[in-house]
């Protein structure tokens, strides 16, 4: 098999994979992990082009997750709303939340436009639990469930799955082709993309309210996942883990950051009663990574694809028949 047909099947191997994994396991408690990873996955998958392609290190995605998560809560069960029309309206609040975040504080440099965004979660942090008449300050509020058949475990899963598969595929196009080349362009270098006319503003800005539209969409899965919410569920730590998440996945990759938020998932449950040590975990596993895989799981993914992609090339490479050439020289002679 051609290496080229490997990367597809793998991918169709995991997506059967996850689709099947509710019969797989009888455990509800597993498929819970499985949904939060999923979830995470939904706000990971474009946070990584704008830290991973555009070179933007915003840590403040947990307030447009809040946001998100408050907006669906006020929405599908304070006013009776669609629970998948409240679902895209908290998606298209933080989104235009996005656009007003970003418009000032993209014009930043790099760590000052990452402190504007951990200034930002911090705010919602603190307005989620001081404006009670909105959320119900540290009481905190339940959140809805979807309409049958996906009010069920199982169904809730493959409801974010479905999701959490088709922001895969929009990034995936997204990095491919000409947006994709532009993001990296302006990452590795402003003024060499601006000398091929790359809107460097324009870009950033769009890929942000991009990200800040799927945080929203995760926010309201995520209440969902949890049942209930309250402003301790949205700290601004959560936010640094998403951008850990990416470290650990690798900057620049579509895949790799989905390894990141299969471990941000899976830390507080397997360590179990070691829970308050969680914060330890996470940063003893990206000081491995930092120092064993500069460029992440992502990148040794890759690197192992290109070596196996250059074996094929060199088993396939034509060679000469030396015997069958000197004898149509001595023919000739």
């Amino acid at each position: 098999m051609k290496h080229d047909h490997i990367r597809p099947l793998l991918v169709g191997l995991f997506v059967l994979f996850a689709a099947v994994l509710p019969f797989i396991t009888g455990n509800l408690y597993y498929l819970h992990v499985a949904t939060i990873i999923g979830v995470y996955w939904v706000l990971i998958a474009t946070l990584n082009l704008l830290v991973g392609f555009t070179g933007q290190l915003s840590v403040g995605h947990v307030g447009l997750l809040a946001i998100g998560a408050y907006a669906f809560c006020l929405l599908a069960g304070g006013q009776g709303w669609n629970p998948f029309l409240a679902l895209l309206t908290g998606g298209a609040i933080c989104a235009v939340i996005g656009l007003l975040l970003g418009l000032p504080s993209l014009r930043l440099p790099g760590f000052y436009f990452a402190m504007a965004t951990l200034a930002f979660g911090l705010i919602v942090s603190e307005l989620a639990l001081a404006e009670q008449w909105l959320t119900n300050g540290s009481v905190g509020m339940p959140a809805p469930s979807f309409p049958a058949p996906f009010d069920t475990p199982w169904g809730f899963y493959w409801l974010v799955l479905g999701i959490a598969i088709f922001v895969t595929w929009m990034t995936a196009n997204l990095a491919r082709f000409m947006w994709g080349r532009a993001m990296v362009a302006l990452r590795d270098s402003t003024v060499a993309a601006s000398s091929v006319a790359v809107p460097i503003y324009f870009t950033k800005l769009m890929v942000f309210v991009f990200s800040g539209f799927t945080a929203g969409i995760a926010g309201g899965l995520y209440a969902t996942s949890q049942t209930y919410i309250t402003p301790d569920a949205f700290i601004v730590n959560l936010g640094i883990y998403f951008f850990v998440a990416i470290i650990i996945g690798g900057r620049g990759v579509i895949i790799g950051p989905f390894i990141g938020a299969a471990v941000l998932a899976a830390i507080p449950e397997l360590v179990g009663p070691l829970a308050k040590y969680g914060t330890f975990f996470y940063g003893f596993i990206l000081l491995m990574v930092v120092l064993l895989l500069p460029g992440g799981f992502g990148e040794l993914i890759s690197n192992l694809a290109l070596k196996l992609r250059r074996q094929d090339q060199a088993s396939t490479s034509i060679e000469p028949d030396l015997g069958a050439l000197q004898a149509a020289i001595r023919g000739k002679r």
